[in-house]
């Protein structure tokens, strides 16, 4: 005799399901990536999110009064009904373990993102683009006005 099993689908009784008999959620990838972001920005030894253009255009944005810096820069998300994918551009702080660091990251943004959206996070994929050097800081801030002041 062949024994069958049948599978049902797991849900999760915590976040509640997105999509029941009384109507559905979505979700806009731009949610899952600012607190995707976010998230990422909460590690102790996360300098900055984002590539060099990212930044230097962030920078650009914050000498504007009343604007504000991108809580989604540097974070891509892949967004479906039930799942999400997140990709991190990282600038991490010298001395860091970067390995520890990505698990901190890892685990801080799915705990963040299925906690607050529903979704499973099935992938956070995280690119370490550069390292910030003690006293970059410092060279960022003063700007060179000429020799006449």
């Amino acid at each position: 005799m062949a024994e069958t099993t049948t599978k049902t689908p797991a849900t999760t009784e915590a976040t509640g399901a997105l999509v029941t008999s009384q109507g559905s959620t979505t979700i806009a990838d731009t949610v899952v990536q600012k607190i995707a972001g976010l998230a990422t920005r909460e590690v102790s030894g996360v300098h900055s999110l984002g590539g060099g253009a990212a930044r230097a255009f962030s920078a650009i944005r914050e000498r504007i009064p009343g604007a504000t810096a991108s809580a989604g820069q540097g974070v891509s998300v892949e967004v479906g009904e039930k799942q999400a994918a997140v990709d991190l551009q990282v600038v991490v702080e010298y001395g860091v373990s970067i390995a520890d660091l990505s698990r901190s990251v890892r685990r801080n943004v799915i705990t963040a993102v299925e906690q607050m959206t529903g979704l499973e996070v099935v992938e956070v994929n995280i690119a370490v683009g550069d390292l910030n050097l003690p006293g970059d800081d410092a060279d960022e801030q003063s700007t060179d006005t000429g020799r006449v002041q």
